[in-house]
């Protein structure tokens, strides 16, 4: 009971430290955009749009940590765990449409540079980097949960993109050199366009059901033939994931003949949750003939 209250401790430590970041973030997101109305820069508006995706992003990791206190119900008996990750797909899909269209006007104003105000530029780049290093520590003294550290990654990233404009406003101010706004706005496009497709290929391979990368069925299945005795052979082994980080298992176990169902599935379930993080699991105890060979 002492581990559970911990852990809920956390969580709701965690929680609001996301909200507080959130609203840093998502303030200072209004700010850049009228610096970049009254600048015109390109990289401000890039930045601007990169802040609105990782706002977003935030938001989806404070609302997975109330969507997963939600009990499971008739209608989804696993509960509501894979929303996050239906929402992050969204998320990612969101991000390319913001890419392309940065993407879109920085080359128009490669052709065709357009005055910038480089002092507006740097003022608000300023205080993004300042907000970014104190979201950053908001999230570092918050929890140790796995969405609040990927939410500090969406900060480090803010932050390296204010820094960016701060460099952009900086050139221009002493070179008057204008290409370097729409050149900047590129690389800031393709951070985050880097972001959203590892975001869609991590959301489309739980959506898919494919197995977790820090699970290998194969060492699952001589794990359990070398440190269980009783245990023949493990066959028609599933894992997916319902959620980042949470796991799940199937599997046939064939069993030596005259061993002890009762005492052996226990060692089996506690194997696959100490090494391999399994924590549901259903496990079917075959005969010597199973009844499902020659089914997937």
């Amino acid at each position: 009971m002492a581990h559970a209250h911990t852990h809920h401790d956390a969580s709701r430590s965690g929680q609001r430290a996301l909200g507080w970041t959130l609203l840093l973030i998502f303030s200072f997101m209004v700010v850049e955009l009228f610096g970049a109305l009254i600048s015109g820069s390109l990289a401000l508006l890039a930045d601007a749009a990169h802040t609105l995706t990782d706002s977003a992003a935030l938001a989806l990791a404070w609302l997975g940590f109330h969507m997963a206190r939600r009990r499971a119900d008739s209608a989804r008996s696993f509960g509501y765990a894979r929303f996050e990750v239906l929402a992050g797909a969204i998320n990612g899909l969101a991000m390319i449409v913001i890419v392309g269209f940065i993407a879109f006007e920085a080359m128009a104003r490669i052709r065709t540079p357009q005055e910038v105000l480089p002092v507006p530029m740097i003022v608000v780049g300023c205080i993004g980097a300042a907000v970014n290093l104190v979201a950053y520590r908001l999230l570092h003294t918050g929890s140790d949960h796995i969405n609040v550290r990927g939410a500090m990654l969406h900060v480090l990233g803010d932050l390296l993109s204010s820094l960016a404009t701060v460099v952009a406003g900086v050139v221009i101010l002493a070179t008057g050199w204008m290409p370097i706004d729409p050149l900047l706005s590129l690389l800031v496009a393709a951070l985050v366009l880097k972001s959203a497709i590892g975001l869609l290929r991590h959301a489309s391979h739980i959506l898919l059901e494919g197995t977790p990368d820090e699970v290998d069925p194969a060492a699952l299945g001589d794990a359990l033939r070398e440190r269980i005795p009783g245990v023949r052979d493990v066959h028609h082994v599933h894992v997916w994931s319902l959620s980042s980080g949470h796991h799940l298992a199937t599997m046939h176990v064939r069993v030596v003949e005259g061993t002890e169902h009762g005492e052996l599935l226990p060692e089996v379930k506690r194997l696959l949750r100490d090494r391999f993080g399994l924590q549901h699991t259903t496990i079917q105890v075959c005969p010597e003939d199973c009844p499902d060979d020659g089914h997937r």
